[in-house]
This record gives structure tokens, C-alpha cells and sequence, in this order.
């Protein structure tokens, strides 16, 4: 297993003697992209300040490759690249000029780095107009190429599609897969587009109430139970149904739209199948009712609105 990158230990927050944040602890690992969700208030933007340094820890310990955020925060904070909501930049400036003014503010960022971020988030043809001729999606992208100027380890983006319209989510979504699989960063991106989070997210973290519920990958966590809710279209859905009813008393079967719909385990499904062939029923599909990142969300959150 590699090793971590970013480590919270046992966080805690207090703010006016309400504790905001409880017992927090997670890792994530270099190549990764984490998506970081929880309904409103959650305590999601509070975590993400006290990672970059911008709130202080009331208990507990965040390490930045080793380094303590609140002892050594110019260390732990120079392995860190952040975008909130939406960058700003110059807009009487061209992007290259934006990068260069950025650039001098750290040590040790060349002119030839200045061009590999340039390339690497695909800004090559326009890098040299006024930033004020910017689409919303190239100037996330011009925000992309400032926070990784420094060539930090780990990449933080709270909500980086804010205002996009599809296409230009699909592209930051594409740049953020691709920054974590060539660059090996660390991505930890929160948000509250559930689809996007669903194809651009290796794991996530949910967190209610300032408390962690998990952390899984996301397939595990949308695909992690036993049963499946599988869905039977049939030629006659009134004599299939009390069919199913008498031989799988142990089931719950119910019809929802021209489908009879249960939950079953994988090793039922051909069963079911069987016990309706075999009564001259017509089988015309058999389907599994996939769930969506948003579907499980709201079931482990019991439906608390996501912000």
C-alpha cells in the first residue's frame, strides 16, 4: 500500500463550544481523486480550511506527507494546491501573464514549468490572451495551471465545476482524472454534483453532522449490499406476481411501472427466472435497478439535502 499523502488523525473542531467537526480520521493516497461529501453544514469547507492551514485545529492532527499542518505549516502547506469555488485572476492580463505574476511568488518555479502546466491543462492556444476573453471552463483551467505551478503533491478543489455548463464540467472532470493518473497528485475534490462526483471520484467520504459515515470506493459503497433490486418484465404481470408471491414467501415482490420489481440475492435470480418459464410466463428482460451515487447518498444520510 502506498503511503499517505494526506492524513487526519482524531480532528476535532470547536467553535463557540459546538463541536463542528468530531473525531475526524481519513488517509488519501498519491493518484487518487477523493470526493469529500456531506449535506450542508456537514463540516466539509471546515475540514478543508484546516487542511490548507486557514482555521486551527481544536484536537487531533493533520499531516501533509508527514508534516504537521499546525507545527510546520509553510513545510505542509508548500506540498498544497487549492482552487475555491472560482479562480481570480487578472482579467486585463493575458494567462501567461497571470501564470508569471503567480510564479514569482514562489521559489523555483521556472519558465519551463510555466509551459508544462500550460500544455498540461490544455491551454496552449490561447495562453497568450487577455484572461477578460475567457470562457468560465478556460479560466479553471488557468486556475488548474496556478495551483499546480509549485508542483504540490496534493490538489484541493472545492466545488470546480461551479457555473459550468456540460461541457466544460466534462472538461475539468477529464484534466482532474488525468492530473491524478500522469502527475500522481492526490486529488481531494468536494462538490455537490453526485453524477459528477460518481465518474470522476476513485473514493469518497461522507460526512453527517461533523462526524465520518465511511469511506469506499465508489463502487463499493453504490454496489456494496448483498441484494440486488432486480426488475422481471413479463407478458402477465397479474398471474406472474401471485406466482412469485406463493413459491418466494420470504420475498417482497411489487409491480412498478410494467415491471415486477424485488429485492433478491444473485444466486435468485435465475430461480425466479425458472419459476416463470416453467408457468408459461414470457420472460422479455431481466434487469437490475442499478443505483446512483445520489440514490445511496440520500439512503445513508436518510435524505438531508446536499450542499
Amino acid at each position: 500500500m502506498a503511503t499517505s499523502v494526506v492524513s487526519i488523525k482524531n480532528v476535532s473542531k470547536v467553535i463557540k463550544g459546538k463541536k463542528i467537526i468530531d473525531n475526524l480520521s481519513f488517509e488519501i493516497y498519491p493518484g487518487e481523486v477523493f470526493g469529500f461529501l456531506g449535506p450542508n453544514g456537514a463540516g466539509k469547507t471546515t475540514t478543508i480550511r484546516m487542511i490548507v492551514g486557514l482555521i486551527s485545529i481544536t484536537e487531533g492532527e493533520i499531516l501533509i506527507k508527514g508534516k504537521n499542518v499546525a507545527r510546520n505549516f509553510e513545510e505542509a502547506i508548500s506540498d498544497i494546491g487549492a482552487i475555491v469555488e472560482n479562480p481570480e485572476m487578472y482579467k486585463f492580463l493575458t494567462g501567461y501573464q497571470n501564470l508569471v505574476h503567480y510564479a514569482r511568488m514562489v521559489n523555483g518555479v521556472s519558465k519551463e514549468r510555466i509551459n508544462e502546466v500550460i500544455e498540461l491543462v490544455g491551454l496552449t492556444d490561447r495562453i497568450h490572451e487577455k484572461v477578460k476573453t475567457y470562457s468560465l471552463g478556460m479560466r479553471q483551467r488557468l486556475g488548474l495551471a496556478q495551483a499546480l505551478l509549485h508542483s504540490p503533491s496534493i490538489l484541493i478543489l472545492d466545488e470546480p465545476t461551479n457555473g459550468l455548463d456540460p461541457a466544460g464540467i466534462r472538461e475539468i472532470r477529464d484534466y482532474v482524472r488525468k492530473l491524478a493518473r500522469e502527475e500522481g497528485l492526490a486529488v481531494i475534490v468536494s462538490s455537490h454534483l453526485l453524477a459528477e462526483m460518481e465518474l470522476m471520484c476513485d473514493r469518497i467520504g461522507i460526512i453527517q453532522k461533523g462526524k465520518l459515515i465511511g469511506v469506499q470506493t465508489v463502487n463499493d459503497f453504490i454496489n456494496g449490499q448483498q441484494e440486488l433490486v432486480i426488475r422481471f418484465q413479463v407478458n402477465d404481470i397479474g398471474r406472474a406476481l401471485q406466482l412469485l408471491k406463493d413459491q418466494f414467501q420470504n420475498r417482497t415482490f411489487g409491480v412498478n411501472a410494467d415491471f415486477i420489481e424485488v429485492s433478491l440475492e444473485k444466486d435468485e435470480i435465475p430461480l425466479v427466472n425458472k419459476a416463470l418459464v416453467t408457468n408459461n410466463i414470457n420472460v422479455y428482460g431481466i434487469y437490475q435497478n442499478a443505483k446512483t451515487l445520489e440514490d445511496k447518498f440520500l439512503e445513508v444520510t436518510g435524505g438531508e439535502q446536499i450542499v
